[in-house]
């Protein structure tokens, strides 16, 4: 008979070259290799918000308006800022230490509903940081290029999001690995010119502190006192706007190294120190060196080449150069936050059934393959809809994150209001999240006020049609697992009807043997309910008296949920080996033969394949049943909305001569 791997044997070897070949369930330490250290952690994770200081100082420079002092203030709003909302994400990640952010921290603390918006928030936020990130770090290459060859900006910007999704399909560590490089480059450029721009300026501190008053008490004339406060908020919320990310931890928990929580918030002080650093650092620098507003470069690049200019020319162009390409290629790498924690999040929904299921299963390389496609897919969808406008797409971003970032301070704070009797702290922890949720949602207003009539309001309608995909989803499981519970109901009804019509109802199930002279009946079924069951009596009336002998394939597919550790691991092994058992004491009550055959893995089809080659070849006139659920009233829901596991596996058998019989299980 040929193998699963010979029948595809094109398929497989571009697989195993491009992806990898699958990871082996049975490695003990497999949890321990997968997972990430702190420094990885804070690569993977934290070059979205690192990212920022590309364009977050420059968002919030450009709109003071020619009050460039100003920057000062606004950059120590923002450093102050990103520590509460880092103080505020280190207590999300103690208290939901198994991950899931926003959305978690919403369904739980709030309801599932707020939870649910807050994780469609997210993931169009995510679409937008995988889009935005890998067309900025486009253009930064082509400022480099000549003007003729701008035509295959938009190609190269899709082919860059063709590869990270082939990165992220290989695996969470593989993409972050092959990116370290790339972000270790960017953090030694910037760092050493923000130290070398305040040392070669530190005799001109005392100068600039007295510009800074004098311009303070200039604007304070010009425009006012509220009018002074409202344009140093509003560069606030435009550049504090752009700085997201942060959240990513908490998202990403299941991906970290034990102890999750330790390393968690090491990579949240990493991220927090090393993002505050660039931004203070960086707009500090841009007042020292009286740095102009440009048409034609970035703020970034105005600002090294004041830093350089003393410098031998080619030192110069080479260190400028070096460092702007480091910046186009941290923002390839900035999407891939977008590429690991989206996935994730999808992952969450889908077991919670805001989702399609199949967004909860894991590849052979144990990573959310469908979601790690749907995200790119819709990355590059969005981006050949804009032409890889970033003008357009920062109108667009930056507004969903901060819909998640005030939800969850929130439910943070109204969970400490609960328990205030409980803890002792409770006060200090209240504040942060307090303080968290007044300036998350004032830049949420902030920015969607600003930007909804330039086009946010694109991003607000997107996010709405996504919420009522969810809603129509979870309305849609809940109806059929109703059903479902009707079906599995009746099954064991019916079962117990027969015990007592034969007689057997009362009697302990029997060691019954296995008889050679009998045909064998082999069912597929997942978990002990009601297809399975179903499927047992159906044989019984449609093939009366034919078959005695009855083997369960019982095969428990790994998902999201249950890949979170060894434990997990093994608690869902011993519930698989229970379901086969069940069965086969129902098989013995009506006297028959019955075997449980059990294995897991992350593809149902692959593994029933492995195992009936096995069977084939002991019992080569066994006969294969299933069943399948129909939804005559709902077709297109069920096409999209469950696996049809059972249609690919006869697909399977039908090449390779294998009989199998499908009962319909019709259940509206």
């Amino acid at each position: 008979m040929t193998s699963a791997g010979e029948a595809y044997p094109v398929v497989d070897k571009l697989k195993n070259l491009f992806i990898g070949k699958a990871k082996t369930l049975q490695d003990k330490t497999l949890f321990h290799k997968l997972s990430l250290v702190a420094f990885f952690a804070w690569i993977g994770l934290g070059a979205d918000g690192i990212s920022s200081s590309c364009y977050g100082p420059e968002e919030a420079f450009r709109n003071l308006h020619g009050h460039p002092m100003l920057a000062i203030f606004v950059a120590l709003g923002t450093v102050f800022t990103i520590f509460i909302i880092s103080s505020s994400y280190n207590q999300i990640i103690h208290l939901f230490p198994q991950g899931g952010g926003g959305y978690l921290v919403a369904s739980k603390l709030i309801s599932p509903t707020v939870g649910m918006i807050s994780g469609c928030a997210l993931i169009i936020d995510y679409v937008l940081t995988i889009t935005i990130s890998v067309s900025s770090g486009t253009d930064a290459l082509f400022s480099f290029f000549p003007e003729h060859l701008h035509a295959y900006k938009l190609a190269v910007a899709i082919a860059g999001v063709c590869l990270l999704i082939l990165l992220n399909l290989r695996g969470v560590k593989e993409s972050v690995l092959s990116l370290t490089p790339i972000f270790v480059v960017f953090i030694l450029m910037h760092v050493f010119v923000i130290l070398y721009a305040i040392l070669m300026k530190a005799g001109d501190f005392k100068q600039v502190s007295i510009e800074t008053t004098h311009q303070l008490q200039g604007s304070i004339e010009q425009l006012g006192g509220w009018g002074t406060l409202f344009l140093i908020l509003k560069a606030y919320s435009m550049g504090a706007g752009t700085f997201t990310g942060i959240e990513a931890v908490s998202n990403g928990m299941p991906i970290l190294r034990e102890p999750k929580v330790r390393t968690a918030r090491k990579t949240m002080m990493l991220m927090a120190l090393s993002l505050s650093f660039l931004v203070l650092g960086l707009m500090i620098a841009y007042a020292l060196y009286n740095v102009e507003v440009s048409d034609t470069q970035t703020l970034n690049a105005v600002l090294f080449d004041k830093v350089t200019a003393g410098w031998p020319h080619f030192w110069s162009r080479s260190f400028i150069v070096t460092t702007l390409v480091s910046e186009a290629a941290l923002l390839f790498v900035a999407a891939q936050t977008g590429f690991i924690d989206g996935p994730r999040i999808m992952a969450n929904m889908a077991i919670d059934k805001w989702f399609p299921k199949k967004y909860a299963s894991l590849s052979d390389r144990l990573v959310t393959m469908n979601g790690v496609l749907l995200m790119g897919i819709a990355a590059i969808l969005l981006m050949a809809l804009s032409r890889g406008s970033v003008a357009f797409l920062v109108v667009l971003y930056s507004i969903n994150v901060f819909i998640t970032f005030s939800i969850s301070q929130l439910g943070m704070v109204r969970h400490w209001w609960a328990d205030r009797k409980k803890l002792s702290h409770w006060k200090r922890k209240i504040a942060i999240n307090g303080i968290g949720f007044i300036l998350t949602s004032f830049i949420l207003i902030s920015v969607t006020i600003i930007k909804f009539g330039e086009g946010g309001w694109i991003t607000l309608v997107i996010t709405g049609i996504f919420i009522l995909a969810a809603i129509r989803i979870k309305k849609h499981y809940f109806k059929t697992a109703c059903r479902l519970q009707r079906v599995r109901t009746k099954a064991l009804s019916d079962v117990q009807e027969k015990l007592n019509v034969l007689g057997f109802s009362n009697r302990a199930p029997l060691d019954v043997p296995y008889n050679p002279q009998a045909k064998t009946a082999i069912i597929l079924v997942s978990g002990f309910g009601g297809t399975g069951l179903y499927t047992f009596l159906r044989i019984q009336e449609s093939f009366k008296g034919v078959y005695e002998n009855f083997i369960f394939i019982r095969i428990g597919v790994i998902n999201s949920r249950i890949y979170k550790g060894a434990d997990e691991l093994d608690h869902f092994k011993r519930s698989v080996k229970e379901d086969g058992a069940k069965y086969v004491k129902i098989a013995n009550q009506f006297g028959f033969y019955g075997k449980s055959i059990w294995t897991i893995g992350t593809d149902p089809v692959t593994e029933v394949y492995t195992l009936t080659k096995k069977i084939t070849r002991l019992l080569p006139e066994c006969t294969f049943f299933g069943g399948q659920l129909v939804f005559s009233k709902t077709f297109f829901m069920s096409q999209l909305l469950h696996n049809h596991t059972i249609f690919s596996i006869q697909k399977r058998f039908f090449k390779f001569g294998i009989p199998i019989v499908i009962f319909p299980i019709k259940i509206e």
